[in-house]
């Protein structure tokens, strides 16, 4: 019995023989790693940044920074309003962008006009189209639209405007499919053309355009649609969108 009992217990003795300092080995590598990471500093140090201590610092930049905005905001204004003639000097930019507004057709405008409508052509009593006529001789199109444009603007015309539009010389009505693009909006016809000036010069000019009169050609030819409404009043809208310049030259002193 007692040899026995000397046999069991030699494997019990032969692990904690190897166990033991592989046990240590692996604590010792963990401190050694735990060290390196810390640089020899305390990884749980009671004054290690919050987020409550972040955003209190981010809320001070921001005041910071508004602080520093208002205060150049009060630099430019005292700029602009701290010299002896600033005042007179913005009177006079504001009347001539006032007297500008009207030529640049960015202001509403009332006087003597003439409304022009123009429309595809129509089926006949029985719904047929003449026989010989194709699809393009049916719509209005593009240079029809420019070429009445183009009339009352060489006529004198005072403003223009496109459906509900105002035209200005950024302004370019453009052919898509059977419809028309005016600053980003489609519009499918009638299409009426309003203007304001002298009426006679208008109607003279329509006349003696060469596009116009074939364009009254295929009126009488293919059934298209064209009037002319002579009026002694007639509003025009301003032009609402941005007006983007790329290219532009001083139009003379400003006066000051």
């Amino acid at each position: 019995m007692a040899r026995g009992s000397r046999s069991s217990d030699s494997p019990r003795r032969s692990v904690w023989r190897f166990g033991v300092p592989v046990v240590c080995l692996c604590a010792g590598l963990l401190l050694a790693t735990t060290h390196t990471v810390s640089g020899g500093d305390e990884i749980r140090r009671s004054d290690a940044p919050r987020l409550v201590d972040l955003v209190r610092e981010a809320q001070q930049s921001v005041d910071r920074l508004t602080a520093q905005r208002d205060e150049l905001v009060g630099e430019v204004d005292n700029h602009h309003g701290g010299s002896p003639g600033a005042g007179a000097a913005l009177k006079v930019l504001t009347d001539r962008t006032d007297a500008l507004a009207a030529d640049a057709g960015v202001a509403p405008l009332r006087g003597p006009g003439l409304v022009i409508t123009l429309t595809d052509a129509q089926r006949d009593a029985e719904g047929r189209f003449p026989g010989d006529a194709s699809p393009d001789d049916l719509v209005v199109h593009q240079q029809d639209v420019q070429a009445v444009l183009n009339a009352l603007w060489s006529a004198g015309a005072e403003g223009v405007q496109m459906q509900d539009q105002r035209i200005i010389g950024l302004s370019a009505p453009r052919c898509v499919g059977n419809t028309l693009l005016l600053n980003g909006r489609t519009y499918s016809p009638p299409y009426v053309i309003t203007a304001v000036g002298d009426v006679t010069r208008m109607q003279a000019a329509l006349d003696a355009a060469p596009l116009v009169r074939l364009y009254r050609q295929y009126v009488v030819r293919f059934g298209l649609g064209y009037t002319e409404e002579a009026r002694e009043q007639t509003d025009l809208v301003g032009y609402e969108a941005p007006v983007r310049l790329r290219f532009a030259k001083p139009a003379g002193p400003l006066g000051y």
